[in-house]
């Protein structure tokens, strides 16, 4: 009887850590993308402030126009659907979000925004404006 010191041994690939790893990276690749993504908004003549600085990126972007509608991500809201929307969103006091007023639209447009977004419950607001200079 023959003794073998060396068995050929056939070679095994192992699918589990190549399931975890394939998992990793379409988490990271999903994460990535989603920042990628750009949020819709108007063009609007911001006021100007010499105290501007950049803020957290918010989860809504509330847009005011001359005219007083309001608008986010492209579609437009009364203050009864804009308070449902911010409702809506999971828990209203986490919520991060910035107005962005026309610097042509009347103050009292902007305290009715700044009312619905509180009465709602968001408490972290911004308010959008183009750095002076």
């Amino acid at each position: 009887m023959a003794r073998r010191y060396f068995e050929a041994r056939k070679g095994r690939i192992e699918i589990i850590p190549m399931i975890d790893v394939m998992f990793f990276l379409l988490v990271f690749f999903i994460m990535i993308t989603l920042q990628m993504i750009p949020d819709q908004g108007l063009a609007l003549q911001l006021p100007r402030s010499s105290r501007s600085r950049r803020l957290p990126h918010p989860h809504f972007t509330i847009d005011i126009e001359k005219s007083g509608s309001v608008s986010v991500k492209g579609r437009t809201y009364d203050m009864t659907r804009l308070e449902y929307l911010l409702r809506s969103d999971g828990d209203p006091a986490k919520t991060r979000l910035t107005i962005a007023a026309d610097r042509n639209v009347p103050f009292q447009d902007f305290i009715h925004v700044m009312d619905t977004c509180r009465k709602a419950g968001v408490s972290d607001i911004g308010i959008a404006a183009k750095p002076a200079g």
